[in-house]
């Protein structure tokens, strides 16, 4: 008979110490098997040199160890943004993206193979959703770039192909175990998972008692606008969208951050400007302006650097927290909107 083996990497520590002392080993062990994999990253059994080989061969019968393998990295010659091309076992490929920043270094991790959403400027949808990411998958682009960078992650953003909410179980497991004071221990609060509006999900992670920060792709200050530019948005109307995100605040106490992507003759006339300024001044939130970055399939561009500074300077005017992103790695096609998973 055939022993189906079990994902390791994707147990917590409870359901692990259940799976080892059910193949005899003492319940000590939990921790040092767990530490192996989470904190010194083993991706291989015959590593665990704390464990006898019996106990490393009773391990490989009954697991299996998700490991990515880097097919292509490339790093940017102007910020020192590094984008790695990970191979899954199944041979679909994901990208995820190190950011140097003085106060850390943040990753950004994809969620899913591909992504469903279609938004209309965003390369990462393009060719849809294949499917999602195990929670493995997702604990493993951390754990491969650390090794590979040799250092150590501060911040994780959830912002790379795919829509977290949209997997939602594995996101939730993923933000669990990569905060786990036994594991890599990063703070929830250095964690941004970045969303389309599937309202479902914002008001059920809100329940979740997981502080980290929420972040709404917006891109458009009414309804018509907004869907325009993001199929979703006629499933998930504005209105229900900001009243979730709003949910989230009340819940959590964490403000959320609005994402909204400046398309040159789009989205930002002074009439947009008018239309964000009546939706979010009241709010607790903060705006982040995204200059679109250019993919070959689509034709928008990017507004020039003083207008968009000008449309920052009447939000900001109005009281709203307001910053423009920094762009980050787009010669290497890895800043936001341009992750494709898959060869250039």
């Amino acid at each position: 008979m055939n022993i189906i083996k079990k994902d390791i990497l994707a147990l917590d520590y409870q359901t692990l110490q259940t799976e080892i002392q059910n193949l005899g080993f003492p319940k000590f062990r939990t921790q040092q098997i767990y530490q192996w994999f989470h904190q010194k990253l083993a991706d291989d059994f015959s590593q665990m040199t704390n464990l006898s080989k019996d106990m490393q061969a009773k391990l490989d019968a009954a697991f299996y160890i998700t490991k990515l393998e880097p097919v292509k990295v490339q790093k940017s010659s102007t910020d020192g943004t590094v984008k790695y091309l990970f191979a899954l076992a199944d041979e679909n490929l994901i990208e995820t993206v190190l950011m140097p920043y003085h106060h850390g270094h943040s990753i950004c991790i994809s969620s899913q193979v591909g992504c469903g959403m279609g938004c209309r400027f965003c390369a990462s949808t393009i060719g849809g959703k294949v499917r999602n990411l195990t929670t493995s998958e997702m604990l493993s682009q951390v754990y491969q770039v650390q090794k590979l960078a040799e250092t150590r992650i501060a911040n994780v953003v959830i912002m790379g192909t795919g829509e977290p909410l949209d997997n939602y179980e594995n996101f939730v497991a993923f933000i669990k175990m990569v905060s786990d004071e036994k594991g890599l221990h990063i703070s929830k609060r250095n964690i941004t998972a970045s969303t389309c509006g599937i309202v479902p999900g914002i008001l059920a992670l809100a329940q979740e008692d997981l502080p980290i920060t929420l972040a709404l792709s917006l891109h458009g200050g009414t309804q018509e606008k907004r869907a325009a530019l993001m199929p979703i948005a006629n499933r998930y109307p504005l209105e229900e969208v900001l009243s979730a995100c709003d949910t989230y605040f009340t819940q959590t106490g964490r403000r959320v951050t609005y994402e909204y992507s400046l398309l040159g003759g789009v989205n930002d006339q002074e009439e947009d400007a008018k239309e964000l300024i009546k939706l979010l001044r009241k709010r607790n939130c903060h705006l982040n302006l995204i200059p679109v970055n250019p993919i070959k399939e689509r034709d928008f561009v990017k507004p020039n650097h003083q207008r968009a500074l000008n449309f920052k300077n009447k939000l900001e005017k109005s009281g709203i927290n307001v910053t423009i992103r920094r762009e980050m790695g787009k010669d290497i096609q890895g800043a936001c909107g341009q992750l494709r998973g898959g060869w250039e």
